[in-house]
């Protein structure tokens, strides 16, 4: 981690081929991710436990198992996000006579870092050293080296790829049958915990599954796509417009497959469904904000998520260590100790100070943008 000083003016006021939109969508995953370090879900479901307050709060946890809630969009659209960079930042790097075989070095390295600070995650919530192959991090970092190695590639033949992942996948859960391990949907019964069980000699107890980096390198092909799109000489009508097409037909196709009975809709094993559906639903997230930031130009307080996302993976590997293991802590000793003064009930205290520590995370990452810091991770 090498921080450097970037003198280049803020993104919001960057020319032509960056549009402010994906900053935003960036900078507020990371700030949802923030939130639930900071255990602020937990403290509102624990606080409003029933009713239609709980039906809302719910929406930010993972699905137990065959659904979909809004808190499983976040890590496709983290995947979906970090495409669409990838091929921005090609894109720019061809442009100044840079070739892919260059900058593929640099690409590699990067994965690796990601590998290695998403294995290192694990050891740091064990307490202890394991070999563990479920974050988001590691996940990425083989879903980038898949996205890199046909960003070259034409848009028909990248589709066409990503829907093989698809169908690669629902050949391994249905026909790849191992005893105890023969039943594709089923927790712990499936090809990915099997799988899981060979290379890492353990299987999940929520579910998670380390060979969706085969479903869900397509979220990160698709940014690819979206990325290429939005850079395009194409107007601005007819990118709206095939971000709005794909996001339905993507949300179609996943629909129909979870409906139709043939493949449930899960996100800890990544089903095929499971990946159209939410894939669908970031890309109507992307078009939504297009229209809203950068088509409509309602973009007054867009500085507050983008701050989020100018350093994302330092502040993710941030409030993962240090916010989870000591801020959190910290912050609630002063926070507690202020509004106990006033008899204030231990469920509005552990919101209070899950709030107060998100301010202190993003401020950090407002502190950084303002000095032009950006860490490369």
């Amino acid at each position: 981690m090498q921080p450097t000083v970037n003198r280049t003016p803020p993104v919001s006021l960057l020319p032509s081929n960056r549009l402010q939109s994906l900053d935003v969508l960036r900078g507020l995953i990371m700030l949802l991710l923030a939130a639930e370090s900071c255990h602020l879900y937990i403290a509102l479901n624990e606080e409003f436990a029933t009713g239609i307050p709980n039906a809302v709060v719910e929406q930010f946890f993972h699905h137990p198992w065959h659904g979909l809630r809004f808190w499983d969009l976040v890590q496709p659209a983290f995947m979906t996000m970090a495409g669409a960079a990838l091929y921005i930042s090609f894109y720019n790097k061809s442009k100044k006579g840079i070739t892919w075989e260059t900058n593929f070095r640099h690409v590699a390295i990067r994965c690796l870092k990601l590998f290695l600070f998403g294995t290192a995650l694990h050891c740091i919530y064990a307490g202890k050293m394991v070999w563990e192959l479920w974050n988001v991090l590691t996940q990425l970092a083989f879903t980038t080296l898949i996205a890199y190695a046909i960003i070259r590639k034409s848009s028909l033949f990248q589709i066409i790829f990503s829907i093989a992942l698809l169908i690669l996948t629902e050949f391994l859960y249905r026909f790849v049958l191992m005893p105890g391990f023969d039943k594709p949907f089923t927790h712990s019964e499936n090809f990915g915990a099997w799988f899981d069980t060979i290379v890492m000699g353990k299987i999940n107890s929520d579910g998670w599954v380390a060979i969706n980096i085969i479903p869900t390198a397509a979220h990160t092909i698709w940014g690819v796509l979206a990325g290429k799109l939005i850079i395009s000489k194409e107007s601005s009508a007819k990118k709206l417009q095939t971000l709005l097409i794909a996001g339905l037909v993507a949300l179609a196709a996943g629909y129909a497959l979870d409906l139709s009975g043939i493949t449930p809709i899960i996100k800890r094993i990544s089903t095929s469904s499971f990946t159209l559906a939410s894939g669908g639903w970031i890309l109507l997230m992307m078009a939504l904000l297009y229209y809203i930031i950068d088509l409509r130009g309602w973009n007054r307080f867009a500085w507050v998520f983008e701050v989020m996302g100018m350093n994302a993976i330092f502040i993710y590997l941030f409030f993962e260590t240090v916010g989870v293991q000591w801020l959190n802590g910290a912050v609630a000793i002063f926070t507690n100790g202020f509004t106990g003064l006033f008899n204030t009930p231990e469920g509005i205290q552990a919101i209070f100070s899950a709030l107060i520590t998100l301010f202190v995370e993003w401020y950090l990452c407002y502190w950084l943008y303002k000095r032009r810091i950006f860490l490369k991770l």
